[in-house]
């Protein structure tokens, strides 16, 4: 059944299926085909892939995040931002950075980060004569932190196939984001210095006094759903409807900027995402479900546990592999059909699955920023106007200083979980 299944996978990727029908329809045609299974059994497994309340925060963040770019606190989150690190040299680009950072306490996904910030600063960056392919490679590697420091989507998908909790989830990834992002603010500094990529701003307390006070509102918005799930005051999923129920508010009163007749569209484009990612989330289901009844993650578990008892080739390879998914899969379906092949070797290495996780969700990242996938890639050079080719070589530089990272989340624990230790 299994060799059905991988066969006919391959077949539906040559020519040209979309990913997550591939991913049903050779699930359908593996128990066709075995005929083990009633045929009923994949509409009755994709639908109890999605009946869970851990996923209703996906299209909740979403919307969340919808609302509160035009409500008007993308902006205000951008000139605090400005104030704090713009008088470095190359100060766009740090502020990019940095904005995203901010972002990503609020949206939840890498993909509303890098359009919300990039759709200021991309256009503001070529202005001030950075070159435009710079420009979308850094807001590219920005946003792809949108999935790294919580709420994060994927880290909620994690916690769902691995039954690993949400919140230590988001803890563990709160330090790690935090690393990537200065690291990222160091390596964009480094290029606009050796570009000649200058800045007329200088720093001012009482700027940042100002655009504090003028974005609190909109920073406020981190404070309440990070303090709320990590202070154990709701979940994940009710800290999504807090989110957007301050984000409208916010938007409405405080702001004054969102108008309600934006509200049904916004309503219909998160739906549209969500469904897409729920869609591949109830296609991969039954796809890893025929897998976990031949046997084959522990199978594929057991080979690796053979190749070599050193723990540190085990982690890089989990690495290597996790990348090269990332690279060529959606982030969705790599770790729906990755995640239970890795599970089974965390206790023969002696590693926590919340460290696990936020090495997991930062390879992924890492494959945002790279084609044909790469979903923050494609969005700044959509917003720049570049060709990805071209995006690809500026942002190179990040990536390699990404991947460095990442090797630190892998062989140092207490970044990911000294946080959820506490709670």
């Amino acid at each position: 059944m299994a060799t059905i299944l991988l066969i006919s996978l391959i077949v539906l990727f040559l020519i040209n299926i979309p990913l997550s029908v591939s991913i049903a329809g050779s699930s359908i045609i593996a128990i066709v085909i075995s005929g083990k299974f009633p045929l009923m059994m994949v509409v009755q497994r994709m639908v109890n892939a999605v009946d869970s309340f851990p996923l209703m925060a996906v299209p909740l963040f979403m919307l969340a995040g919808a609302l509160m770019d035009s409500g008007g606190i993308s902006r205000r989150i951008v000139n605090f931002a400005d104030s704090l690190v713009g008088w470095l040299s190359g100060g766009l680009s740090a502020v990019s950075i940095v904005a995203s950072m901010f972002f990503a306490g609020i949206s939840g996904s890498a993909a509303a980060d890098t359009a919300a910030v990039g759709a200021m600063l991309i256009p503001s960056m070529k202005e001030k004569g950075y070159k435009s392919e710079f420009a979308a490679a850094v807001q590219a590697a920005g946003g792809s932190i949108g999935v790294i420091i919580p709420p994060s989507i994927p880290m909620i998908i994690y916690g769902f196939i691995t039954g690993t909790s949400i919140v230590k989830l988001f803890a563990g990834g709160i330090l790690a984001g935090v690393l990537i992002g200065f690291s990222l603010i160091l390596v964009a500094v480094i290029i606009s210095k050796k570009n000649g990529y200058g800045s007329d701003v200088k720093f001012s307390f009482k700027n940042v006094a100002k655009t504090f006070k003028e974005a609190v509102w909109a920073l406020g918005a981190t404070v309440i759903i990070l303090g709320g799930i990590l202070g154990g005051i709701f979940t994940a999923t009710e800290a999504a409807a807090v989110a957007v129920i301050y984000g409208f508010i916010v938007g409405k009163f405080v702001y004054k900027e969102l108008e309600l007749k934006q509200i049904p569209k916004m309503m219909m484009d998160s739906a549209v995402l969500a469904s897409i990612i729920l869609f591949i989330i109830s296609a991969a289901s039954i796809f890893g479900w025929i897998l976990t009844m031949e046997n084959i993650p522990q199978i594929i578990g057991n080979y690796i546990v053979n190749l070599t008892s050193n723990k540190i080739f085990f982690l890089l390879l989990i690495n290597f592999m996790l990348l090269i998914a990332g690279t060529f899969m959606e982030t969705t379906v790599s770790l729906i059909l990755l995640v239970p092949i890795i599970m089974p070797i965390l206790p023969m290495i002696g590693m926590d699955p919340v460290q696990m996780g936020v090495v997991v969700v930062t390879n992924l990242a890492i494959g945002m920023l790279t084609p044909p996938l790469g979903i923050c890639l494609i969005v700044s050079a959509g917003i720049s106007k570049d060709s990805i080719a071209g995006v690809s070589r500026a942002i190179m530089p990040f990536l390699l200083m990404t991947i460095a990272d990442l090797l630190i989340l892998t062989f140092w624990p207490p970044i990911t979980t000294f946080l959820p230790s506490l709670l």
